[in-house]
């Protein structure tokens, strides 16, 4: 009887373990993130910065963690549309994005509420300081011979461009200006569609100067038909090192610029979130990633999560400054 007892238990016991065998198993066979394709939403439209970056980025990612990371380019709205996109996707892994520098601006605006909070941040990849540009005949030779013109010149007489009204491009001048002691009017804007259109309306002579990033201009530049005086940021850019600095020209500490870093929807899980700033960080350092940024004279830059939440909580305070200065801003 002892022996059928035993057996009978045994037998119980080992349907038991089967039974919380099977219970268990989906949980201990699940794969980790990412065990299907990642969508990453670039605010911005193909074959421009922000997406050529971005899909650099994914096809490392895509390589190192064995999924396809899929970029979809979400435009509209003045960034408005892509960056919701990214917010408000769910937070688990499957979306994630490419947000900008006009996350610092777009709420000042009343464009939308979103603004740097509104995301769980991973690392900043990229940032691009805006140039001063002039035609290559112009008859300013250096950074310092045209600001002594435009403090000199009556308001509105020059006319400068390169992105449209209140975007970055517009925001860099009239720091530039404030610096200088003048009005955030006293060079006119001329409002263009990207800094391509702006340089093309500069070689035709259409304008006096245009305050993109040194690469956007880098085509007319080799042309011929442009050149750089100064660049607005702490140091020179390796890719341009004969540009010099506003701060070694004119001795203004003044430094601004457009950036780009991967960020995803709010609350996601950490140890999705610790996997990408990890893969984020071997994607930056990677000889892939460095030769193609430097091809194109792109600027790098690196902070991890802490760091790009601080770098865009600066970020927002200086746009918010310089847009209420500027008349740009609209309160609530």
């Amino acid at each position: 009887m002892s022996e059928i007892i035993s057996r009978r238990t045994i037998l119980k016991g080992a349907a038991a373990a089967g039974a919380a065998g099977l219970v268990a198993s989906p949980a201990l066979g699940q794969a980790k993130w990412p065990n299907r394709p990642v969508t990453v939403v670039c605010p911005w439209g193909a074959g421009g910065g922000t997406d050529a970056t971005a899909r650099i980025i994914s096809a490392i990612l895509e390589k190192n963690l064995g999924q396809p990371f899929n970029v979809v380019n979400r435009t509209g709205g003045s960034g408005v549309v892509g960056h919701s996109a990214i917010a408000t996707a769910a937070p688990d892994g499957y979306t994630i994005g490419m947000i900008t520098v006009e996350i610092t601006m777009m709420h000042h605006q009343g464009l939308t509420e979103l603004n740097p909070t509104s995301y769980t941040p991973l690392a900043l990849m990229n940032e691009d300081p805006p140039g001063v540009q002039v035609k290559s005949d112009s008859p300013y030779k250096d950074i310092k011979a045209l600001a002594d013109a435009i403090k000199a010149a009556p308001a509105g007489k020059f006319k400068a461009s390169g992105t449209g009204q209140g975007g970055i491009w517009h925001l860099a001048l009239i720091g530039w200006l404030q610096a200088m002691g003048l009005k955030p009017d006293h060079v006119a804007w001329a409002p263009s569609n990207g800094a391509a259109p702006a340089m093309q309306d500069l070689a035709a002579g259409g304008i006096d100067m245009v305050t993109c990033s040194v690469p956007e201009g880098r085509a007319m530049i080799d042309a011929g038909k442009a050149k750089s005086l100064a660049i607005m940021a702490s140091e020179r850019n390796p890719q341009f090192k004969d540009v010099p600095t506003l701060n070694e020209s004119l001795g203004i500490n003044y430094s601004v610029g457009a950036w780009r870093g991967i960020a995803a929807p709010k609350n996601l899980p950490a140890d999705i979130q610790a996997t990408l700033i990890a893969e984020l960080k071997k994607a930056y350092d990677s000889k892939e990633f460095q030769d193609f940024m430097n091809a194109r004279g792109f600027g790098m830059k690196f902070s991890d999560q802490a760091g790009f939440a601080k770098f865009m909580a600066d970020g927002d305070k200086a746009m918010g400054s310089a847009m209420t200065a500027a008349g740009l801003a609209k309160k609530a």
